[in-house]
């Protein structure tokens, strides 16, 4: 069983016992299935993982990746993708995993810290230089000759974050204002809030043009194809694309509250003890805690938890009012069944949306 903040030095010393797959001279490989906008990020930290091990160990290995929807990653392994590990976009997706294919243990985000989340981020808008809509908030978005561009929630999770961001914050404003009175308003206070909160939705989803199957893939829509006034992006990406195309392209928008949206990471049990990658595949997962982990994690812009890199990147990490899935929709497994399920709230929305003209 992993155990929280596993010394870097002992895993080494583990390698040379055989949970690594092999002698000390082995080739060593391990794939990682993980959501849309991680590609970067990933890219920078294999290779400085792979230069660790192997100064540490004298062993080789390659970290091969998988990218796509969340949603649709976690479907693709629990089809039989042999993902030693997954990086995915939020906690519903591994539970999935583990509820369909049992690969790995219900008690998987109890192994590393903060729930298995090395790293959060949060929902922003990405809009045209010159911000030419005056977006500002979250209503601003509504704007009868405005459109938005985010993924499609039955396949990526960053669209599920867009979704449950616009939800939290037309809820808390139905509320008053005041989020902590989800625990003491009334049933009928709650469900006419819920109610305002689903019309706001629903209202949004009118001004969606596409809805592609990933995150990555709605940046490119709205920044190669120049589709849509506004991106619903996560915010390591709209820093992304800012960097990559430069001062003069884009500005970013942060609204008056958001999520705070936490990736998770896990092993997957059968997996690694099948193949032998068990140690290597634990140090893998570790080192996105290692403060070398958390700069590579802060250098492609998603929050790091250690406050000594954050301290030291946060010019680029402006103070955001966020609230929790779990505060506003009683956990992942809660927000999924209601909303994102076959049927769920979600489904009726976008049918409404669908039979009305776009704006």
């Amino acid at each position: 069983m992993m155990t929280k903040r596993l010394p870097w030095l002992l895993l080494s010393l583990l390698a040379g016992c055989g949970g690594g797959g092999g002698g000390a001279t082995d080739e060593l490989r391990l794939l990682n299935v993980s959501y849309d906008p991680t590609r970067e990020l990933y890219r920078e930290l294999n290779e400085q993982f792979a230069a660790k091990w192997l100064a540490d160990t004298g062993q080789t290995v390659t970290v091969q990746m998988s990218h796509g929807g969340s949603g649709s990653q976690a479907r693709a392994v629990i089809d039989g993708l042999e993902a030693d590990v997954v990086t995915l976009a939020l906690a519903w997706d591994i539970d999935n995993i583990q509820i369909q294919s049992r690969r790995l243990p219900a008690s998987w985000q109890e192994r590393l810290p903060n729930n298995s989340s090395p790293y959060t981020s949060t929902i922003v808008f990405l809009v045209r230089k010159g911000n030419p809509k005056n977006v500002r908030d979250w209503p601003d978005l509504l704007q009868d000759d405005l459109q938005v561009v985010t993924p499609n929630p039955k396949t990526s999770g960053g669209a599920r974050w867009n979704y449950l961001a616009a939800w939290g914050f037309e809820l808390e404003r139905a509320l008053g204002g005041d989020l902590a009175k989800l625990a003491s308003a009334s049933p009928e206070e709650l469900a006419q809030a819920h109610a305002q909160a689903e019309r706001f939705v629903g209202e949004l989803y009118r001004h969606v043009p596409v809805q592609d199957t990933g995150a990555r893939a709605a940046t490119n829509t709205f920044v190669q194809r120049r589709i849509g006034d506004v991106l619903l992006a996560w915010e390591n990406e709209a820093l992304l694309a800012s960097q990559q195309m430069g001062p003069d392209a884009f500005d970013i928008v942060h609204p008056s509250v958001s999520v705070l949206a936490e990736p998770p990471v896990a092993l997957v049990d059968a997996v690694v003890d099948r193949r032998g990658t068990r140690t290597v595949a634990e140090a893998y997962l570790e080192y996105l805690y290692t403060p070398e982990g958390q700069d590579i994690v802060a250098r492609n812009f998603f929050r790091p938890h250690d406050p000594e890199v954050l301290a030291r990147y946060a010019a680029q990490f402006p103070e955001v009012r966020l609230f929790t899935v779990d505060e506003v929709f009683g956990g992942w497994e809660s927000a999924q069944k209601e909303h994102f399920a076959d049927g769920g709230i979600y489904d009726r929305l976008f049918e409404a949306a669908a039979a009305e003209p776009r704006p």
